[in-house]
């Protein structure tokens, strides 16, 4: 078992954020300013992202090693954030501990509720060019150009190229993996759940949003209009209301 490096601040209810697959536990710096009074806040980088290493030929499940650090340190109720991947790793763990988590809110969520169209193709062949080619810098240009939206500003762009190459070296020099995931029925998952997602985000992403919120039995969709996939770079404080006020409704 990989111990995931992370963070644990503040008292009060626990919220667990997970990061994008973009990024690490660095994109919600401000979010956790504005959590911390009145909540405990706890965040982590999963295995190859950020401070946690990801070792050649593993075998693991992301969404395990969070409950396995939830057990660690004895968190037994939450609520969950996830952001893009993050969103679909909350997903599982929302389904394997469907009694723990007492709220879900999903930023632009990744999850198995639509077919990828041609436009999310072409991002991946693209992407995949650049690092068969051993072009990281330009990997990295690709994705901070297609996944921050007009809002952001050049700091938050520094810190996703900064992320987002991190996580591309750690991954590249890992090499193949396994990565299981847990099984994720929707009809199952009872629980409140806020979706959100930009309208500039791409299609893929918005028809998976609002396909999440027809099929899970108590799920709200907040559509921004100004953001891309990633409104807590974009637009740092208000996605850190808008998270506060779906925890306390």
């Amino acid at each position: 078992m990989t111990s995931l490096h992370h963070r644990l601040e503040g008292s009060g209810p626990t919220v667990v954020l997970i990061h994008a697959g973009v990024a690490d536990l660095r994109m919600w710096d401000t979010q956790v300013e504005e959590l911390v009074p009145g909540h405990s806040v706890l965040r982590c980088d999963l295995r190859g992202f950020g401070r946690t290493p990801l070792e050649s030929g593993a075998s693991y499940s992301d969404a395990g090693d969070v409950l396995a650090l939830l057990d660690d340190l004895g968190i037994e109720r939450f609520a969950l954030v996830g952001a893009s991947y993050g969103g679909w790793v909350a997903l599982q763990v929302a389904a394997a501990a469907a009694g723990r988590v007492q709220r879900l809110i999903l930023l632009d969520p990744l999850a198995e509720v639509v077919e990828p169209d041609e436009g999310l193709r072409e991002f991946w062949g693209q992407e995949a060019s650049l690092l068969d080619a051993g072009d990281l810098d330009a990997a990295t240009e690709l994705n901070v150009a297609t996944f921050l939206g007009p809002d952001a500003t050049d700091d938050a762009r520094e810190l996703l190229a900064r992320m987002q190459r991190g996580v591309l070296e750690l991954q590249v020099a890992a090499g193949d993996v396994e990565n299981a995931e847990l099984s994720v029925d929707l009809d199952q998952l009872t629980l409140p759940v806020t979706v959100v997602v930009g309208s500039q985000d791409l299609p893929f992403f918005v028809e998976t949003a609002r396909e999440l919120v027809r099929r899970l039995p108590q799920a709200e969709l907040v559509e921004l209009p100004w953001a891309g996939h990633l409104p807590s770079l974009e637009r740092p404080l208000e996605t850190a209301h808008l998270v506060r006020a779906a925890l306390l409704d």
